[in-house]
């Protein structure tokens, strides 16, 4: 449920020898939102300071967008190739990237990955970015989406 690809390791690896900076900066006044953005720019190839967040709840599941704040190729070709590869292991029941992001098991996480064969995820292509739509007709799995998509635009501080 929650395995490790090689990417997901090597990023294991980095946070773990950036470990020491990360305190100090934490201990120089540096915050858990600022820690979270730090880790999501090691999970996710972009730096999300320059991006922006959507997590939209809707009747039959919910979407994460993700798009550069401005026209930048490689910024938009790694959140494409992060939302396409995220689609691709929450549709096998693997949480992992979430997990590494916000350094523990997300809400909503576990029941999604034990209901994954009754949800779909597809990824497309936005002008800046991508989104992964979800889509269930299970009411424990859309449970799961609402809960997961509501904690993650709170610790993201997205307003959808």
């Amino acid at each position: 449920m929650f395995s490790f690809n090689a990417r997901q390791w090597l990023a294991v690896a980095v946070l773990a020898s950036a470990g020491a900076t990360a305190s100090a900066a934490q201990d120089a006044g540096d915050t858990a939102f600022t820690s979270m953005q730090s880790r999501g720019r090691i999970v996710m190839g972009v730096d999300q300071y320059t991006s922006t967040h959507h997590f939209e709840k809707l009747p039959d599941g919910g979407r994460i967008e993700l798009q550069r704040n401005r026209p930048d190729s490689a910024g938009v070709q790694a959140i494409r190739e992060h939302l396409s590869a995220i689609a691709n292991a929450f549709a096998e029941g693997d949480f992992t990237a979430p997990g590494m992001v916000h350094s523990q098991e997300v809400p909503g996480a576990r029941a999604m990955a034990e209901k994954h064969q009754a949800i779909r995820y597809q990824y497309r292509e936005l002008p800046l970015g991508g989104e992964v739509r979800i889509m269930t007709g299970d009411a424990k799995a859309l449970q799961a989406i609402h809960t997961f998509l509501e904690f993650q635009r709170r610790e993201h501080g997205a307003g959808s």
